[in-house]
């Protein structure tokens, strides 16, 4: 019977790289293989030949041969299809996704039973602002898998043990020969731990684990803001067959303060400052994140502008220092003015007439963005 070409069967040109063959005979097995096409023997049959091209064309000393004398040059090749000694090998490295995509226990026999990493646990942590600013200490109470007391995690009956399995002979594994192909599956009876339970736990009920609380301690450090995570090492779910534990992820939410916006390190706070204490200059108290402060205020200041106070900020969570706390002053223009204001201003406003307000340009240094002028005048 004759043979397709295999440069044909791999749907690809004579001249193709080594990546190019692989990735073409990667395609194949996946679309053709046979746990994804149960019963068809057309597929089976593409599967086995794509395998038979690939064995071939990945190997430099056989394609040069077939190159020159075709299906000849390798008919008796050590290790080519047909031949003995041929096995599974070629498939080596498509073990990630034969062994992942359709439950292969891969090509080399070897236990998928051993030790299970136990699963990472999320805990959405809710603070305020002031615990943000400066830091604090909670207990958390989370639900999560934790190893069997009564049976130590073997899922056994006390004063029994788990015995070797019967069916894959303790490998965890069922091999088995397609053509040829020599394939290896999970054993369906120990689910490849290479072990069954003739006595389960019946605590457990031979999972070797159990749902309880726990109760972790969680250090929140100065400075984390919304969103921002921590890392709690070995507080997640116990592994399975002595595996070591997961972690736990506390995800941070931080409640908004009413004043203070963050921004980065730095904080901002606006105020409102009568019209006296911006032309003439003043101090006045506000109350910080921390305590109270006095911002000094010089005179002909201008609405909008920063009273920057260093170090007074949010903590860097690197340990590097605080941010800044920037006071914005803005004028207070008052909504209601007695008769005494009221004719106050007006002799005021008699000695500062205004005839015509010129609009300035928006090239004027004061027309910028908010956080521009920030960055000339601080840094």
């Amino acid at each position: 019977m004759s043979r397709r070409d295999y440069y044909e069967v791999l749907g690809v040109a004579r001249q193709a790289s080594e990546q190019d063959i692989k990735s073409a005979y990667r395609k194949l097995a996946l679309k053709y293989h046979p746990d994804r096409n149960p019963g068809d023997k057309a597929a089976e049959e593409r599967f086995k030949e794509a395998a038979e091209a690939y064995a071939v064309l990945a190997d430099a000393e056989k394609r040069a041969r077939y190159d020159r004398f075709g299906h000849a040059g390798v008919a008796g090749a050590s290790g080519a299809p047909g031949a003995p000694g041929f096995n599974a090998d070629i498939f080596a490295d498509f073990s990630d996704i034969l062994g992942d995509f359709f439950g292969f226990g891969g090509f080399s026999g070897g236990r998928r039973g051993g030790p299970v990493r136990g699963a990472d646990l999320r805990f959405d942590l809710e603070i305020g602002f002031d615990e943000s600013y400066a830091g604090t200490e909670t207990t958390i109470q989370i639900p999560r898998e934790e190893q069997c007391d009564t049976c130590a995690g073997s899922g056994a009956a006390p004063g029994t043990s788990r015995e070797t399995c019967g069916q894959c002979r303790g490998t965890g594994q069922i091999r088995f020969q397609n053509g040829f192909l020599v394939v290896a599956r999970t054993c369906g009876q120990c689910g490849g731990t290479g072990q069954v339970t003739r006595h389960p736990c019946q605590a457990c009920r031979g999972t070797g684990r159990m749902a309880r609380e726990r109760r972790v301690t969680v250090r929140v450090p100065a400075g984390i803001a919304d969103g921002q995570r921590l890392r709690i090492q070995g507080e997640g779910e116990h592994g399975a067959r002595g595996g070591p534990p997961g972690d736990l992820y506390v995800v941070i939410h931080v409640k908004p303060h009413p004043r203070f916006h963050r921004d980065g390190d730095d904080l901002y706070l606006d105020v409102l400052v009568p019209f006296p204490v911006m032309a003439m200059g003043g101090e006045f108290t506000v109350d910080g994140p921390a305590g109270e402060l006095t911002v000094s205020v010089p005179a002909g200041t201008a609405g909008g502008a920063l009273i920057p106070f260093r170090g007074k900020g949010m903590a860097s969570v690197s340990g590097r220092g605080r941010g800044a706390l920037y006071v914005r002053v803005t004028v207070d223009v008052p909504k209601k003015l007695t008769k005494e204001q009221k004719k106050l201003v007006e002799q005021l406003g008699k000695t500062m007439p205004v005839d015509r307000i010129e609009a300035r340009s928006t090239d004027d240094p004061a027309d910028r963005p908010f956080f521009e002028k920030v960055k000339d005048l601080f840094g």
